[in-house]
């Protein structure tokens, strides 16, 4: 059996709708919302993930054709460009709330961000790996760390929530400067990602790895070390960043080395508790998690404010919490933009909110329950402090919101209007 023909028979889930679909983007996506309505789940807010491989590395036709059809499935308007899909795709009952992209700092720049923005993309997640230039370099990267950091500052400067992969256990590196590299990654002003995947390193047949490990020039770290380095890379991550992901989704026959366990976050957070430290980024603090898993609810619940420095920008992450139990409510990412943000929307010193999540139950759009967290006015209160801090303390005269296309009446109804692909507001 073939390498492609291996893996083929181990696809994962995601991979094997889209075969069934024949990569048809209209159909892969009308097929899961069907899948998902007959599963008993609310359709009313999707989240499209273009993942693997890089996408912004395709003919811009092609793009312009796949994101078309995304819109158009939701829709149920045959559009003829991108701006018509975006248009119909507004008003759709379906509401696109937001589209992550998958792609490599070299091509994260100008061209491809302005495009990602006509897409309606608003969070993308760069494949790093790693921090260090000679790792790049005998890995094959095919870009250098400079280019990570240019990658994120005209990410962030252009409204983006920056998610980065990053992979540990990689050849020549070892425990004490992986964990080295993790605490440059999040203390660096030059890095500091909102979200993190963390992918160990896998050793998988047919690849150049896997002929160093065959001869006995690479060895994967043992389950042990492994759990113990993961366990301390999660005590480093700070409350506004977000862990999406603790290994790939690989099936384990394709693996030759590397990660021998398929809960490795559960082992890591289970190592946590017995060394005395904790996770506190914001999926183990949401309090959705933290309902299922520890059935408790928010009590005593406060405005928080965390500010920092990031990628050249001035960072605010607001968000409601109870502090005592260490509950997410909701959060707010603020950003007084660098000087050296080329969109002309953002130029002359203007504030971005570059998210605003309020977590809990999904709730549908046409409804308002009020036991839901997502109904409770949180949301609308952050809004209102980002406005006041972006006019009284960044000295803003206008303020822009990076939106998903569905959530754009949202915005439209509390003062907003649209000015190239964002909502903005002038600031009295």
């Amino acid at each position: 059996m073939s390498t492609h023909q291996f893996y083929r028979k181990y696809m994962c889930p995601t991979s094997m709708r889209a075969i069934r679909a024949r990569y048809d983007p209209f159909l892969q996506t009308r097929h899961r919302i069907e899948q998902l309505k007959q599963l008993g789940h609310s359709v009313d807010k999707v989240e499209f993930i273009v993942m693997g491989g890089t996408f912004m590395a395709l003919p811009e036709e092609y793009r312009d054709y796949f994101i078309r059809n995304l819109h158009d499935a939701l829709s149920g308007h045959t559009s003829n460009n991108i701006y018509e899909a975006v248009k119909y795709s507004e008003r759709s009952l379906t509401k696109c709330i937001g589209i992550t992209i998958e792609t490599r700092p070299d091509y994260c720049m100008k061209r491809h961000l302005s495009d990602m923005l006509t897409y309606g993309c608003t969070r993308l997640e760069i494949g790093v790996q790693s921090v260090y230039e000679d790792v790049a370099r005998d890995t094959n990267r095919g870009h250098t760390v400079k280019a990570v950091c240019e990658s994120f500052h005209l990410a962030k400067d252009s409204g983006f929530k920056v998610v980065a992969h990053m992979m540990p256990d990689l050849p020549n590196v070892g425990l004490e400067r992986d964990i080295e590299q993790f605490i440059e990654f999040f203390e660096n002003p030059a890095f500091r990602p909102d979200g993190l995947k963390l992918y160990p390193t896998l050793v998988i047949r047919g690849t150049g790895l896997y002929e160093l490990w065959k001869s006995g020039r690479y060895k994967s770290y043992s389950p042990s070390d492994l759990v113990e380095l993961v366990a301390r890379i999660l005590a480093l991550v700070p409350p506004w960043t977000r862990v999406y992901r603790v290994q790939r989704d690989i099936p384990m026959p394709l693996v030759s080395s590397g990660v021998e366990h398929g809960n490795l976050r559960e082992l890591a957070l289970a190592r946590m508790k017995d060394l005395g430290i904790q996770c506190r980024d914001v999926r183990t603090r949401e309090v959705g998690i933290q309902e299922i898993h520890h059935k408790v609810r928010p009590y005593q619940v406060e405005l928080v404010r965390r500010d920092y420095v990031a990628n050249g920008g001035w960072e605010t992450f607001l968000s409601y919490e109870d502090p005592d139990q260490d509950i997410l409510i909701g959060l707010l990412r603020l950003r007084k933009c660098s000087e050296e943000t080329f969109r002309f929307e953002l130029g002359g010193g203007v504030s971005i909110v570059r998210e605003l999540h309020v977590y809990g139950s999904v709730v549908p759009v046409s409804s308002r329950d009020p036991t839901k967290f997502q109904h409770q006015g949180f949301g609308m209160l952050l809004m209102e402090e980002a406005e006041r801090i972006a006019r009284e303390e960044h000295g803003s005269g206008k303020i822009a919101v990076i939106s998903g296309v569905g959530t754009r009446n949202y915005y439209r109804k509390i003062g907003y209007r649209l000015q190239g692909p964002y909502m903005v507001k002038m600031l009295k």
